[in-house]
């Protein structure tokens, strides 16, 4: 069976916090999406440790991608890049991503794709629903980010529109479920509630929606103390907290705003596709309050089954295959992990002389040598 041009093989490594994911994409088609995740080791700390998921991430690495590999059914020599997440995330965590993805495919004599972690949640959405529009507007919401990004290109052009100017919307639910002592990882467990509770119950503030308020930035600090502080009145007064109304109206809240102000966006900029992606996207509320303004507002939406939503390797793969598609710059050998990359850098690109060398024209290794330990394992 011969391959189209445009449908290269991919394997993507994702190590941005606390899941190792190792995907392999072909074209816009997921072969193998592995993932290891070392949230139980956090659950003690009611959040994750830097340390420990980087521990986490070297233990699992290798048999991670060598069961991608069996998974896919097909040999590393037979892959056209080696894409991985460079950033934004936690830096101990990027690192040994980095350098695995490196050691591949510098051994495999393979090219190299830095990727950015925001732009690959967008990209996972083709494994799902076919190529991209351009442009997509796309709402992240996560632990990490809440982010409104347009994309006309999501290879080189990815304007971000908006984001959170404080807690994203995933770590206010990681908190209000540590404060109606519902454990930790947050979303999922609040979710559930809510769906026994009224969302009208108690009426929580919805942050930044007033008429001079930023129209596309996200605020949950306000929305997570106040939150707090109705709880915590009631405990005082010895009464029952009902668990239920408060996760469903504390949801309805955040989920109220999230949708809100992406459909404001796309009205605005008069696109017609909004696509939400990271792990909040799971969320039943947020995906049921998104499709019906979407629907009223003419807009399509797109969102992944939730195993695309959270962090995996399928998404940086698909980037991948999208940049070697498109004939994008291979990273260089000396690509470093970025804890803040910008999301207006959807892949770190090389230095000219050096794109010779990681599209398989033939390895520079004395350049290669040269690298001082510091640049190339960081």
């Amino acid at each position: 069976m011969t391959r189209k041009a445009d449908e290269p093989l991919v394997l993507g490594i994702e190590t941005s916090c606390d899941e190792t994911g190792v995907g392999i994409v072909r074209g816009h088609t997921l072969l193998a999406d592995a993932v290891a995740s070392s949230v139980d080791e956090h659950a003690r700390f009611g959040g994750v440790v830097p340390e420990v998921a980087s521990r986490a991430h070297l233990e699992a690495m290798v048999p991670t991608i060598q069961r991608a590999l069996k998974e896919a059914g097909v040999a590393a020599s037979d892959l056209d890049g080696i894409a991985v997440t460079a950033g934004p995330g936690l830096a101990g965590a990027l690192l040994v991503g980095v350098s695995a993805a490196k050691a591949y495919a510098y051994a495999l004599g393979k090219p190299l794709y830095g990727v950015n972690h925001l732009a690959s949640h967008i990209c996972v959405d083709q494994l799902e629903h076919g190529a991209l529009p351009e442009p997509t507007m796309a709402l992240l919401v996560s632990g990490g980010h809440s982010s409104l990004l347009l994309a006309p290109d999501i290879t080189s052009d990815v304007r971000p529109l908006g984001s959170t100017i404080d807690d994203a919307a995933g770590e206010a639910f990681d908190k209000i479920a540590r404060v109606l002592n519902l454990g930790f990882p947050g979303g999922p467990v609040i979710d559930r509630y809510a769906r026994e509770g009224d969302p009208d119950a108690i009426r929580f503030p919805r942050g930044l929606t007033g008429p001079r308020d930023p129209v596309y930035d996200f605020s949950f600090s306000g929305l997570k103390t106040a939150v707090a502080r109705w709880i915590e009145a009631k405990r005082a007064a010895g009464e029952n907290v009902p668990v239920a109304d408060v996760a469903a109206s504390f949801q309805e809240a955040v989920v109220d705003v999230l949708t809100r102000k992406a459909v404001r966006a796309c009205k605005d900029h008069g696109v017609e596709h909004l696509m939400i992606g990271g792990g909040v996207a799971a969320n039943t509320r947020l995906r049921a309050m998104a499709e019906r303004r979407c629907e009223d507002a003419g807009i399509t939406l797109r969102v992944p089954r939730p195993k695309l939503c959270t962090d995996n390797g399928a998404m940086v793969a698909a980037l991948g295959a999208e940049m070697v598609a498109r004939g994008r710059a291979a990273s260089s050998w000396d690509l470093s992990a970025d804890s803040s990359l910008p999301v207006t850098d959807p892949h770190v690109p090389g230095h000219d002389h050096d794109h010779d060398h990681a599209h398989g024209h033939g390895h520079d290794h004395d350049h290669f040598h040269e690298l001082s330990k510091d640049n190339l394992y960081s």
